[in-house]
């Protein structure tokens, strides 16, 4: 009898989809897998889909066969651990490691990302300097080369938005205390709000800002959110179900469960109603970067 799925199947996507490309990657096919862990090839599928929670035992006799190195072996085995769980609410520095980026994976392969963000500009339109204050203040007891490897990483997770081959589309809301916060100083900010210009011209991304005189709005009751949706199959049919993502202080919140998404896009719909539209956002973001730099 196979495992029957509960709560998000976040975890088990993810732990599915690193696995089919260490497989791909030691160029293995799913019947050559199959005949080495002595498993049927229809258990590979299920696993490489997400269908089916994992034993970590089950994972790192999968890791050994593919070759995988111990860090990811280990980071794997944790993330085994979460796919039996009820909900998906994982906490940095308990069974996954830090390092390990789950996030990544999914913004990799989403095809629309709606996010709302209420006091800091989104990782994939930040400067490297803004990135960099960032990433400094939130990790205080780093060395210099740990923080320029993060700050490498979160400048490199932006190149997805002008890949050659499917870029996402990107719907960006601020809340227009992101524009006139300093992050880093005048200058540094200044700078910043020239990118979030820029971006604008981009075709695959759309930019808003709810003003301060939007008075009270969805935003102020659901928090920061980003809503992730994947492609669809040849029916018609999404290939992984939609994924809103919440950054937590202590840990990342992932819901899939269709009335939270839909609560969520609701959401996102109403902040989006609420915001200025392109051309007003251009004139704010001008404006708000000449009187930084008066």
């Amino acid at each position: 009898m196979t495992d029957r799925p509960t709560g998000s199947t976040v975890p088990r996507r993810q732990l599915g989809r690193h696995l089919r490309d260490l497989r791909n990657r030691a160029r293995l096919t799913v019947r050559a897998a199959a005949s080495k862990l002595e498993w049927s090839e229809a258990k590979i599928w299920r696993i490489e889909t997400g269908q089916t929670s994992l034993r970590s035992l089950d994972v790192e006799a999968m890791c050994k066969v593919y070759g995988a190195p111990p860090e990811l072996t280990e980071a794997l085995m944790g993330l085994a651990k979460e796919t039996k769980g009820r909900g998906w609410w994982h906490s940095y520095g308990d069974v996954i490691p830090e390092n390990f980026d789950l996030y990544i994976g999914l913004e990799e392969a989403a095809t629309r990302l709606s996010q709302y963000s209420a006091e800091l500009v989104p990782g994939l339109l930040q400067t490297e300097e803004y990135a960099r204050t960032l990433i400094r203040a939130d990790n205080p007891a780093d060395d210099d080369e740990e923080i320029e490897r993060r700050v490498h990483v979160r400048i490199e997770r932006q190149t997805l938005l002008t890949r050659v081959t499917s870029p996402p589309i990107l719907e960006v809301v601020l809340n227009e205390a992101v524009l006139r916060r300093p992050v880093g100083g005048r200058e540094i900010m200044a700078r910043q709000l020239d990118r979030l210009t820029e971006a604008m011209d981009l075709p695959n991304v759309s930019l808003r800002v709810v003003p301060f005189a939007a008075d009270l709005h969805h935003g102020l009751m659901s928090g920061p959110f980003t809503m992730l949706r994947f492609p669809l199959n040849g029916d018609g049919e999404p290939t992984e179900p939609p994924t809103v993502y919440v950054d937590g202080f202590t840990g990342d919140l992932y819901l899939d469960k269709a009335n939270e998404v839909e609560r969520y896009d609701g959401a996102f719909q109403a902040i989006w109603g609420d915001s200025l539209d392109h051309e007003e956002t251009r004139r704010l973001l001008q404006q708000a970067t000449r009187e930084l730099r008066q």
